[in-house]
């Protein structure tokens, strides 16, 4: 191999060119019209434009990647993790066209890709599996029967994939029937396939995986284990290894399952055999991804080795460069998902332009990301926007340092769970480690309305002023008052500078707090507030937005003269506005429908997921203003309801 096309895109690119080029390889990447100035674009030694943003025309249009890879001169292709890299198709496609293939072959992607036929190969190989349902007949009627069989809580699941997609959990039969349809539409558009399976729900599991990696010489071992427990919506959210749950007799007995499941489909280059395990130590197979996985830093930091130059050594053909004998866990890694999400609003996407990126560099501290100050986050893509991984020679150690970078990292211009991340690592029960993947709705609240704190919202409007007044004509020594709005409330602060270069700033009723300004650059500010000193990250938006964060939160203020109009759209106002930008995927009410609280009104499709847009109270759809397919912008009308007399 010479030169290594990767098709994929952001931190997953960046993290696989990144190896290849320290190993001396050339590396080429495809863009489509939304990543054209994307950081891993310009990484690359060349990159070729596939087409629009949207991923059926771009990343998973095949065609136009192996042209790709024919017009740069590739002479082998990485599809990193996510988009096709599952797709066998695309493998053999790749193949047939003289490539390397850096993956598993693609006999062992078929079978593990499906996961109705994974099970069918891994309990003939002895592996325990979750008892379930993976028929041919893929009726409703099928799927209630085997459910009354198998008996409440059951899972649905895509057959095709992997990544929450197309998975529901289902605690009533009468649920059964609409989970169904969601899923199959769900996993038709994630994977192309509408197949569903169902097992048993093991109630309060904790999520374990195990990293394997097999060579063309017939020698297959695994890495030691990860704990995936927290998951939102069935994605992993924190990642760590090893697992807190899991002894040494356990990870052996665990791993040994997870190479004769490797072993039992004829599997080559990484893939990660994934359980669940209840709390009698007993675990089940419940899939295999056949790919690297966007949580393997935590695998790479404990036993010292790079995997994705592991996977390059394979396709060339050379033999693993460990036994398993001499694989060597030391010390603790956690990893975080760094999402571009509001977890205060049920965890709604957030798009829009990266105003500032400043990740943390510091010892035991490793971030994997595509990002940079001008990066565009689009509705067409997967919203993670970086992962943070935090080695220690405890897991003590390690969860510190990943809290000090979480408080150190600065994005603004999308919302992130950056604070939802600090917050469940400071839980005792995140701090003791009996975890399972009911964790975050067992700790979560559904409705969060937080509050920036008195001394960051006077710290913003203290920004606001120097940016916008300095100094007025009479000088500094002239006392100025001025209000400003708070984009989480309508909290009026009022601003008076001091003669000295001190400025006084009171919040509402509150006390003034009095703020010197040490020094200030294009995205910091060294302010000492009431004799103790701080620095604050900031930016301000060309909306006129300020963003800026302390230690824990992240707060958008505006300039109340400044403001633009705010389309009406409270509880009681009966508008329904797209809360993020997306297509419409389905209306499931009509004009003069009458509607019950909660109810759904349409299914919006934003970053490859589904949301329900729920009604807001009991009464009557009167308008309707979109249609099947339409894409939204962000507040964008699109019903109206009416309350009932």
């Amino acid at each position: 191999m010479n030169k290594i096309l990767v098709a994929n895109r952001g931190e997953i690119a960046v993290r696989i060119m990144r190896t290849a080029q320290a190993l001396g390889y050339e590396t080429v990447a495809v863009f489509s019209e939304a990543d054209a100035a994307a950081p891993h674009v310009s990484l690359a030694d060349q990159a070729v434009y596939l087409g629009p943003a949207e991923v059926d025309q771009s990343y998973l249009n095949i065609e136009r990647v192996l042209a790709a890879a024919k017009k740069s001169g590739a002479d082998a292709l990485h599809p990193g993790y996510g988009f096709l890299s599952e797709n066998s198709g695309f493998a053999r496609k790749v193949l047939e066209a003289g490539l390397t293939w850096i993956g598993p072959p693609p006999e062992a992607m078929e079978i593990m890709g499906n996961k109705a036929a994974a099970k069918r190969a891994l309990i003939a190989a002895g592996v325990p599996c979750v008892p379930g349902y993976d028929g041919q007949d893929q009726s409703d009627e099928a799927f209630i029967r085997a459910a009354d069989e198998i008996d409440f809580p059951v899972m649905v699941k895509a057959a095709a994939g992997g990544g929450g997609r197309g998975m529901r959990l289902v605690s009533k039969r009468e649920a059964l029937p609409a989970a169904l349809a969601s899923a199959r539409s769900e996993a038709h558009k994630a994977f192309g396939s509408a197949e569903l399976l169902l097992e048993r729900a093991v109630v309060n599991p904790r999520h374990v995986e195990v990293q394997v990696f097999g060579d063309t010489h017939g020698r297959v071992i695994h890495l030691g284990e990860r704990d995936c427990s927290i998951q939102r919506r069935h994605q992993k959210v924190v990642e760590e290894a090893p697992s807190p749950a899991v002894s040494d007799d356990l990870r052996q007995r665990m791993g040994q399952a997870a190479v004769a499941a490797a072993k039992a489909v004829g599997y080559v280059n990484a893939g990660t055999v994934e359980f669940l395990l209840d709390d009698t130590g007993a675990f089940f197979f419940i899939e295999m991804n056949t790919r690297l996985q966007v949580e393997h830093p935590v695998t790479e930091m404990v036993t010292g080795q790079d995997l994705v130059a592991w996977q390059l050594l394979v396709a060339e053909g050379h033999p693993l460069p460990l036994t398993q004998e001499a694989v060597k866990l030391h010390g603790h890694a956690i990893e975080v998902r760094l999402y571009a999400e509001d977890p205060d609003q049920q965890f709604m996407p957030s798009t829009g332009l990266v105003h500032h990126w400043r990740p943390f560099a510091g010892e035991g501290i490793r971030v994997d990301h595509g990002l940079a100050a001008g990066t565009e986050i689009t509705p067409f893509y997967d919203p993670m926007a970086a992962k943070i991984i935090a080695w220690g020679e405890s897991r003590e150690i390690a969860r510190r340092r990943l809290r000090r970078a979480l408080r150190k990292t600065a994005v603004f211009g999308v919302q992130t769970n950056r604070r939802f991340l600090l917050e469940i690592t400071a839980l005792p029960l995140f701090i003791q480690g009996p975890i399972t993947t009911n964790f975050i709705a067992q700790t979560w609240p559904s409705e969060n309305d937080p509050q920036p704190s008195a001394d960051l919202t006077a710290a913003a409007a203290l920004l606001i002023f120097r940016q916008n007044l300095g100094e007025n004509e009479h000088g500094i020594d002239h006392w100025q008052t001025r209000p400003f709005a708070c984009r989480f409330g309508e909290n009026v602060v009022t601003v008076k500078v001091h003669e000295d270069d001190q400025y006084r700033v009171q919040v509402e009723n509150k006390a003034p707090l009095t703020f010197r300004c040490i020094n200030q650059t294009a995205d910091t500010i060294r302010l000492e507030c009431d004799g103790v000193q701080k620095t604050i990250d900031y930016a301000f938006g060309p909306d006129q937005t300020l963003w800026l964060q302390d230690e824990l939160f992240t707060a958008v203020f505006q300039d109340n003269l400044l403001a633009p109009p705010i389309l009406e759209e409270s509880a009681g106002s009966g508008n329904i506005v797209a809360p993020m930008p997306g297509a419409v995927m389905r209306l499931e009410a009509a004009v003069g429908d009458t509607v019950s609280k909660g109810q759904t009104l349409l299914i919006l499709e934003a970053m490859k997921i589904e949301h329900p847009i729920p009604a807001p109270f009991d009464g009557l759809v009167a308008e309707i203003l979109i249609e099947p397919g339409q894409q939204m912008k962000v507040r964008e009308l699109m019903m109206v309801m009416k309350k009932l007399e």
